[in-house]
């Protein structure tokens, strides 16, 4: 079994504060119907289709990346008690795919359209797929000589990596980071939407702790045909206010004590009607408002942290078993959290890692930890574990249950 040289892992120490110990701290999560979100979403449900039709057909995953989606908003026509969709709203599927396994053609454009449709079937309770939106699939035959890494089998052995890339990840998620993603949760539950069915899912959520007060921001629209006029709205409104407010308060058990200040729906002027308020008739702005697209939105640990480094290339779309900045964004996250549950004495901890293309994806070319150790603690305290960590996750068999798993669609992308 191979290997991997524990000279390629640096490990270092970080000075200075935590991020939850910083003055200030910015987080940021486009929630389920943002119009980024979409855009990742359906990419990656693309993806995750394309690769179960490769598998049941040839036996394993072919050449594909479907990471280059953009969702152009429509337009349409709100008013109380119902509005109406004037033009639908497009989604172009860009990039690469494989349309043929030896003798059988593979109907891509079908699968694609079936997996997005089903998408916003599950996930927009407004948006009726065959009315409100068109699909313009764009994806090509890729290039011969990134298809022959998968010519041998990816599903019995590690691929090379398609391209020379980087990520990184980094653990525990401070209690800023914690709130938002649970704001957003539970924004966009079952629960609160059985409650208060006239919110819509596009929820963007923006968290600025400075010092002991947290001011968290949220937009989320109103679907018009529950209301009957401007006045319902504001009712509504505030309803909506208290229960994110006391979600915030109940939910504080890790975030020491700090006051909050919440904004909800910001631009609300009243006396202006339908134009003054955050009105939807499908739950999202792309209806009419905003445009999405792959990449412009959460990372792969679902948030966007002003102070942490962030992995430029997005994880949705991307090719699970060879396309190191799917691959790498999510492990990254992994690995950082396995290091600071093995490693007794380490309080936060980031993984770079960079690969090379050709190369295969269990060899990464650099392997980086940092990490901020409690006091008293040092790098050799901790080197061993973390190294044993390491050596672990990338050992071929668990590599490839992990590539297995991110190619069914097992890991949040966003």
């Amino acid at each position: 079994m191979w290997c991997y040289d524990l000279s390629m892992i640096k490990i270092e120490s970080l000075g200075g504060h935590a991020i939850s110990e910083e003055a200030v701290e910015c987080v940021e999560r486009k929630g389920l119907g943002h119009p980024d979100t979409m855009a990742d979403l359906i990419s990656e449900a693309v993806s995750v289709a394309l690769s179960a039709e490769y598998m049941r057909i040839a036996g394993t995953v072919l050449h594909h990346n479907t990471d280059k989606g953009f969702l152009a908003a429509g337009r349409a026509q709100k008013a109380f008690q119902g509005g109406r969709i004037i033009r639908p709203m497009r989604f172009f599927m860009g990039d690469r795919a494989t349309f043929r396994a030896g003798r059988m053609e593979i109907p891509v454009a079908d699968i694609a359209v079936e997996a997005a449709r089903k998408w916003l079937t599950e996930n927009l309770r407004f948006v009726e797929p065959e009315r409100h939106i068109t699909f313009h699939p764009e994806l090509a035959p890729g290039s011969a000589q990134l298809a022959q890494i998968y010519a041998d089998g990816g599903a019995r052995r590690l691929l090379g990596a398609n391209d020379t890339s980087a990520a990184i990840g980094y653990w525990p998620l401070s209690p800023t980071e914690q709130l938002v993603l649970a704001l957003e949760g539970f924004l966009n539950s079952k629960a609160f939407k059985r409650r208060y069915p006239e919110t819509g899912e596009d929820v963007k959520v923006m968290a600025v702790r400075e010092n002991g007060t947290v001011t968290v921001t949220v937009a989320m629209p109103i679907i018009d045909r529950f209301l009957r006029a401007e006045a319902e709205y504001f009712v509504r409104k505030e309803m909506i206010l208290a229960a994110i407010d006391g979600f915030l308060r109940k939910a504080n058990t890790d975030a020491h004590s700090e006051d909050f200040l919440v904004h909800f729906n910001s631009l609300d002027t009243r006396g202006s009607g339908v134009a003054g308020i955050y009105l939807s008739v499908l739950g999202t702005s792309a209806e009419d408002a905003d445009s999405g697209q792959v990449g412009r939105g959460n990372r792969a640990n679902g948030l966007i942290s002003f102070g942490r480094p962030l992995t430029t290339e997005a994880a949705a779309g991307k090719n699970p078993l060879s396309h190191t900045g799917k691959i790498y964004g999510v492990l990254s996250h992994l690995l950082a959290r396995k290091v600071v549950q093995a490693a007794e004495g380490v309080r936060e901890a980031y993984v770079l890692l960079v690969s090379r293309i050709g190369v295969q994806i269990n060899r990464p070319s650099a392997v980086s930890v940092k990490l901020r150790l409690q006091k008293g603690v040092g790098i050799r305290d901790v080197s061993d574990r973390i190294n044993g960590v390491i050596e672990e996750e990338l050992a071929e068999k668990n590599m490839l249950s992990f590539v297995g798993r991110l190619a069914r669609g097992r890991y949040k992308v966003c």
